[in-house]
C-alpha cells in the first residue's frame, strides 16, 4: 500500500520537474525523495519516472498514475479533517426531517451557511407527510424535524415555536364550489373532501378536518393539489403547498361563511431528549429559533 510520503514525494517532483525542487518543496532531503520514489515504483510495479534525460519525466504509466495519486492524498486529507471533526464533537451524521407542509426554503439559506462551517457532516433531508415528523423522530430515524404543531407531542419530546402557516380551502377553479361567493358546511359537505392522512395509521389527527361523507386520503398535500387541479374535490392545504397553483389560477381559495377564510396553524422545530445532538445539531437547532416562517 503506499504511503502518503511516497506519494506527496511523486506529486512533488512530477509538478516540479526534479527531486531537488520536489525536496525543496517538500523540506527534505534529496535522497529522501528519491528513495520515495523509488520505493514507490517497487511497490507499483513500473517506472514512474524515465531518468535517462537530465531531468526525470513522467512516463506514460507515471502520467496515468498521477491522477490516482492525487485522488489517494485527497482522501487522506479528508480522513484526517473528518476524524478531527468528530473528535471536536460533530456529529457524522445528521438527518433532518421537514413536513411538506413547512416551505424549506428558510432553511435552504440556513443549509447554505452550514455546509461552510460543518463540511464533513453527512446531511440527510426528508420530507414526510402530515404528522409523520414525529414518527421519525420518535424511532431515532431523523434527528431535528420541523412540523406543524401539535397539541401534545410523546414523552421526552421537546420544541420550540418558530412561525406560522396560513391554512386554506381550495378547489379547482372548474370546480362547482368555485361559482359561490361563499361556501357554508352544508356546500363542503355536497362534494368530496380530500384530506392529508399520516402513514401511521393509529394517528387519527386528520378526522378533525373531516367535513364530507365522501373523502379520498393522501399522504402527500402536494398530490392532493394536483387531484384539486383535475376538479377532484375540494380541501384544506397549506398556502406553502398550493401557493403556485393559486397565482397560476388553476386553484382558488374559498370563502367560507362560518368563519375566516384562512386559519393559522403554527410550526415548530421539534428534537428529543433520546438522541443527543451533536455539534452540527445544535448549530442548526439554534438557526432555526431565529426563523419566523411563514
Amino acid at each position: 500500500m503506499p504511503q502518503p510520503d511516497q506519494l506527496n514525494a511523486f506529486i512533488a517532483a512530477a509538478e516540479t520537474g526534479s527531486f531537488s525542487a520536489a525536496a525543496r518543496r517538500l523540506k527534505k532531503a534529496q535522497s529522501a525523495i528519491s528513495n520515495a520514489v523509488i520505493n514507490l515504483e517497487i511497490e507499483a510495479g513500473v517506472e514512474l519516472f524515465d531518468r535517462s534525460k537530465r531531468s526525470p519525466v513522467l512516463t506514460e504509466e507515471g502520467h496515468t498514475l498521477l491522477k490516482s495519486a492525487y485522488a489517494i492524498i485527497e482522501s487522506h486529507a479528508d480522513f484526517i479533517a473528518k476524524a478531527m471533526a468528530m473528535n471536536a464533537g460533530e456529529e457524522s451524521h445528521l438527518c433532518i426531517a421537514i413536513e411538506q407542509n413547512v416551505s424549506a426554503l428558510p432553511v435552504v439559506e440556513l443549509l447554505v451557511e452550514f455546509e461552510q462551517i460543518f463540511p464533513y457532516i453527512e446531511l440527510e433531508l426528508l420530507d414526510p407527510g402530515t404528522s409523520d415528523v414525529a414518527t421519525l423522530l420518535r424511532n431515532g430515524r431523523a434527528d431535528l424535524g420541523l412540523m406543524m404543531e401539535q397539541e401534545h407531542y410523546p414523552k421526552g419530546f421537546m420544541f420550540r415555536g418558530i412561525g406560522h402557516s396560513r391554512k386554506l380551502p381550495v378547489c379547482s377553479k372548474n370546480h362547482p364550489l368555485a361559482k359561490l361567493k361563499q361556501v357554508s358546511h352544508s356546500d363542503l359537505r355536497s362534494y368530496r373532501q380530500l384530506v392529508p392522512r399520516s402513514l401511521d395509521l393509529e394517528d387519527t389527527s386528520h378526522e378533525e378536518q373531516i367535513l364530507s361523507p365522501k373523502v379520498w386520503y393522501a399522504e402527500s398535500p402536494f398530490v392532493i393539489a394536483e387531484l384539486l387541479s383535475a376538479g377532484l374535490g375540494w380541501a384544506s392545504l397549506h398556502e406553502s403547498v398550493v401557493k403556485e397553483q393559486l397565482a397560476q389560477g388553476s386553484l382558488i381559495a374559498l370563502k367560507r361563511i362560518y368563519q375566516q377564510n384562512a386559519s393559522l396553524q403554527g410550526i415548530d422545530v421539534v428534537w428529543t431528549k433520546h438522541k443527543p445532538l451533536g455539534k452540527g445539531g445544535q448549530w442548526l437547532l439554534e438557526r432555526c429559533f431565529k426563523l419566523n416562517l411563514r
